[in-house]
This record gives C-alpha cells, sequence and structure tokens, in this order.
C-alpha cells in the first residue's frame, strides 16, 4: 500500500491550497491525518500540536542540518541551519542584545522614535498603504540598527531582504532560485565585512566578528535579517489586520491598551508570520500514525498547531482576551526558538498603540480588501488603510 493510499487527504492536498486559504484542509489533516504525506511537498506535514512540539524538541531526531535546508542553501550555515554545539556557538555570539532587558532597554526608544516619524510622513494624508509605507520600512530600521551596519540605507537592505525572501520561498516551493537572491547576500556579506572593519563603530557585528569568521557572521547576520524584516513586518501587518478586521476586538483594545499584547500574542497564533518550519529526520522514527525514513523532511505546520482546538478553544475566532494565546508557536520552539522574540513583540507594540493613537478612526479601505498569503510566509500584499487626516 502506496502513501497516497495511507494518506489520501496529504494526496489531495496542494502547495497552492496551502499558500491561499490553508485552514480548512489543515483542520482536516490534523483530525484525520496530524502527519500526513504530501507528494507536492515530497514530505511529512505536521497540523497537530503535541506532535508538532515533539518534533521542534528533538534536534537529535529532527535536525535543521541538512544540505536541502533552504535558507542554508542561498545563505550558507548559520545558527537557522546548525544544531548541537555548532548551533550554540553561532547563536551565542548574536544573543546578548536580545535578552528582555537589553532589548528595552537598547530599543525602546529608537522604536518609537521611529514609528512617530514614519506615522507623522503618513497622518495628514488620511490613506495609505501600511504595510511597505509603515510596517516594512520600520522592521528594515530596527533590524539595521540591531546589526549596526554602516553606511548601508534602509532601501538597499530592503532589495536585499526581498530577493533573498524569494529566493529562499523558491527553494521551499521545489524551484530553483534565481541569482539575485544570491547576488543579494554578496552584497551583504561586503556591508558586513565593511561594518567590521570599521573599528570607529561598536556594533553586534563587530562583538560577534571577536568569536566567528567573518562568513559566520555575514550568514548569521543575514538570517537575523531575514527574520528581522521578514517575519517582523507580518507580525506587524498581520495583527493591524485582525484587529481593524475585527471591530468590537479592535473596541476593546481602544478601551483597554493593556490588551494590546494579548491581541499581538492571539494575532501570532491565527496568523503566524512564518507558516512552517522543516527539519530532517536523521534515522527511522514512528510520528503519530506515521513511519518516518531517515533523511525523509519533517514539515512542523506552525499554522496548523495553532489552530489545534484540543488546545484552543474556538481556535479559528479572534479573541485578544483568549487566556492561553501565549502558548502559540509562532517563534518555534526548542533550540531553535526565534531569538529576536522579545524584540519583535516590543517593535509590534509600539507599533500598533502608536497607529491606534495617532491616526484618528483607522480602518480598513473597503475598496481594497486584503488577505494574507504565502505558502512559507503569510502577509497580506498590502494593507491600504483610511484614517481621519488633517483637512
Amino acid at each position: 500500500m502506496g502513501a497516497a493510499d495511507l494518506f489520501p487527504l496529504g494526496a489531495a492536498t496542494t502547495l497552492a491550497e496551502l499558500a491561499g486559504d490553508p485552514y480548512p484542509r489543515l483542520a482536516l489533516l490534523r483530525t484525520h491525518e496530524p502527519v500526513s504525506w504530501l507528494p507536492e511537498l515530497d514530505g511529512w506535514l505536521v497540523t497537530r500540536r503535541d506532535l508538532a512540539l515533539s518534533v521542534m524538541r528533538d534536534a537529535a531526531t529532527f535536525t535543521v542540518d541538512d544540505p536541502r535546508f533552504s535558507t542554508a542553501q542561498v545563505v550558507g550555515p548559520s545558527m537557522l541551519s546548525l544544531d548541537g554545539d555548532q548551533h550554540t556557538r553561532h547563536r551565542e555570539a548574536f544573543a546578548a542584545p536580545f535578552r528582555p532587558r537589553e532589548v528595552h532597554n537598547g530599543f525602546a526608544s529608537f522604536i518609537e522614535r521611529e514609528t512617530d516619524r514614519l506615522i507623522t510622513a503618513l497622518e495628514p494624508v488620511g490613506v495609505g498603504e501600511l504595510r511597505r509605507a509603515f510596517a516594512g520600512p520600520l522592521a528594515v530600521a530596527v533590524v539595521t540598527q540591531a546589526l549596526g551596519l554602516v553606511d548601508t540605507p534602509a532601501a538597499t537592505v530592503l532589495s536585499w531582504y526581498d530577493s533573498i525572501v524569494r529566493s529562499v520561498s523558491d527553494i521551499t516551493a521545489g524551484h530553483e532560485a534565481g541569482p539575485a537572491g544570491i547576488a543579494a547576500y554578496r552584497h551583504l556579506r561586503a556591508a558586513v565585512e565593511a561594518t567590521v572593519a570599521d573599528q570607529s563603530h561598536s556594533s553586534l557585528l563587530v562583538s560577534a566578528a571577536r568569536r566567528l569568521a567573518l562568513p559566520e557572521v555575514a550568514s548569521n547576520a543575514a538570517v537575523l535579517m531575514f527574520g528581522g524584516i521578514e517575519t517582523t513586518e507580518g507580525m506587524i501587518t498581520n495583527a493591524l489586520l485582525q484587529l481593524l478586521r475585527h471591530p468590537d476586538q479592535l473596541a476593546l483594545v481602544r478601551a483597554d491598551l493593556a490588551l494590546l499584547d494579548g491581541a499581538i500574542e492571539e494575532s501570532l497564533r491565527l496568523e503566524p508570520g512564518a507558516a512552517v518550519v522543516d527539519r530532517y529526520a536523521t534515522r527511522d522514527t514512528v510520528l503519530g500514525p506515521a513511519a518516518i525514513r531517515r533523511g525523509d523532511l519533517v514539515s512542523v505546520s506552525l499554522t496548523g498547531a495553532n489552530r489545534d482546538p484540543a488546545v484552543f478553544r474556538d481556535p479559528d475566532r479572534f479573541d485578544v482576551r483568549r487566556e492561553n494565546a501565549r502558548l502559540q508557536l509562532a517563534f518555534a520552539h526548542g533550540a531553535h526558538y526565534c531569538l529576536a522574540a522579545h524584540l519583535a513583540r516590543l517593535e509590534t507594540r509600539i507599533a500598533l498603540q502608536r497607529l491606534l493613537e495617532l491616526l484618528p478612526a483607522l480602518r480598513l479601505d473597503p475598496d481594497r480588501p486584503t488577505t494574507a498569503h504565502g505558502l512559507v510566509f503569510r502577509k497580506p500584499s498590502t494593507l491600504h488603510a483610511l484614517w481621519d487626516g488633517a483637512a
């Protein structure tokens, strides 16, 4: 009996479906085939939360250290694509600024200034596209500040990131990556080397270069840029979209800004910026109903796990008062839990609070509807909004 017979729902699942509106299909898989073989993925898809945790907690059995790992194909080995002692060595070289106290002390004032600057430019107009006119530029500014890149304009960083993301997404979807991602990484690596060589500035890159070789500093800088822009831009945009789509929940937050943290966690649960994380089996093993062979791709659906009704009651509902929303897995879990999760949360909270405070009657543009989309990284391509601008 073949995999298509054992896992008929997986055999009928398309990548296009998972990139569009994946939630009905993920619910079916989670109920009937919580670990399912997807021919279009050429791998397993894990959709139940307890099984997702099992995979992410067991780096000895489910590793990222495989030549097929998409990000590593573009930027080389980094903390994202290594396990064990090598992972620890790479990660620790960059960890210090991203601890909770250091995040607030090191970034809060900068994020507030940059947020207010961006909103001030938007405010008089009364209409705008808030993903690329606000969330993207803010994410770029913060990650550039965090890395300490010298003499590199935000627009340049954004163009590099766009190219790298496209290449990684192409590889994940089974396509050959175009040359743009490799070229962008080459430019980023040159900028990292220039920053490290400029001893007149102290920066995270300079301190990391005391512990890592230059190519290692560059690959990890690319990963941090990748996460700091892609997933944080998505985190801000998705949370704003969820709030504006649910006026009753937005009213609760406006009446009590202490609920904003809950709204952010709930948005991360419903629509995480990163939909999946990939692992590769290091040995034959059994996971739920599946007999997994050594070398198999095991893709964890964070989107599926985050709507597991065994954990989250009424899982498709956006509820800013949900008591256990912080059990969401948008930042992954285990050794590869997102290094900059505290920074992303702080950035998103400041961004949303200032938008709600400074843009009166902020609302979606009814003539330009939008929704999140993406196989690997999920967010709306645009977020057009209206507010009461200056007369």
